[in-house]
């Protein structure tokens, strides 16, 4: 067995702080918490409870977007590489993690107990184990009401957008990312884009197998066997790609292109919870409606 390099003391931990030019951590109420999931670190932050730790903070601010993450949080790296003397550091009395970074578990023990969620597994829907996360950090931490305020108040904007959104249920839709200006990458059934569409009262145009809750690569090509769908693209978008894209003799004979049907959203985490669903569900109601007013 390899031996797991030794923590170092607080004092050194200290001055490891001190010379990244980080914030000295402070106790905030209640139960301090780290997390290494950016699905639970935009729960905790949508429930007001932020964390004192967590990874790629300015990763986060880019993809995820919001909520917004409060000053104080220690950024600790990459996920799946934490900073584990920065985490130290940050005295927490409580690690959340996820299926994503299991493997990492055992030497975050060493540090503080840690819970972990399942969200996204292959074949299965996500947005009821988001729900349930939810609700679960909402109890352990003495905010249940808040927890369940936010549940109730995502179900209602869901209902309010598939209210909408009922006089163009009928147009189906597909959620990519462009990998090149050659290949997408394509949300399925058992991703959170798949799952908002359905509670939108939309349907999916990708309905193949994917690969834990996406697949890629997909030839442009494809999108021929889906003329009538809206083309939803999600950043990130590669440099250039558009503007290549544009010139493309391909691209603009698609029907989706040709007439009107390419949707351009803000960033949005693809493996998000609750915050990164009503995301989604907003910036894709607004695009869709502002493409069939311009369609008339």
């Amino acid at each position: 067995m390899i031996a797991l390099p030794p923590f170092p003391t607080r004092r050194g931990a200290l001055a490891l702080l001190a010379a990244a030019g980080l914030p000295l951590p402070a106790r905030a109420a209640g139960l301090r918490v780290a997390t290494v999931d950016w699905s639970v670190l935009e729960t905790l932050l949508a429930l007001e409870a932020p964390p004192v730790a967590a990874p790629e903070l300015r990763q986060f601010r880019e993809v995820a977007v919001e909520p917004e993450v409060p000053a104080g949080v220690t950024d600790l790296g990459l996920r799946g590489t934490v900073n584990f003397e920065l985490l130290l550091l940050s005295r927490p009395e409580l690690i959340y993690s996820s299926s994503f970074y299991v493997s990492s578990e055992p030497r975050l023990r060493r540090i503080a107990p840690v819970e972990s969620f399942s969200i996204y597994a292959p074949g299965r829907a996500p947005y009821e184990p988001a729900v349930a996360m939810t609700r679960s950090i909402g109890e352990r931490l003495g905010i249940a009401a808040g927890a369940e305020r936010y549940i109730a108040e995502t179900e209602a904007e869901l209902a309010a957008l598939r209210e909408r959104l009922k006089p163009h249920a009928a147009r189906p839709v597909i959620p990519v990312n462009l990998g090149d200006t050659r290949h997408f990458r394509v949300f399925g059934a058992d991703s959170m884009f798949g799952e908002v569409l359905t509670r939108l009262g939309l349907a999916n145009a990708w309905t193949d197998q994917t690969s834990y809750s996406a697949m890629a690569p997909i030839g442009l090509e494809a999108l021929v066997r889906m003329p009538d769908a809206f083309v939803a693209l999600i950043p990130p978008v590669p440099p250039g790609a558009m503007r290549t894209l544009a010139a493309s003799a391909f691209w603009n004979a698609l029907p989706n292109l040709r007439d009107g049907r390419l949707l351009e959203l803000g960033s949005i985490n693809p493996y998000g919870g609750l915050p990164a669903a009503r995301r989604f569900a907003r910036l894709l109601a607004e695009a869709l409606l502002k493409a069939e007013t311009a369609r008339g």
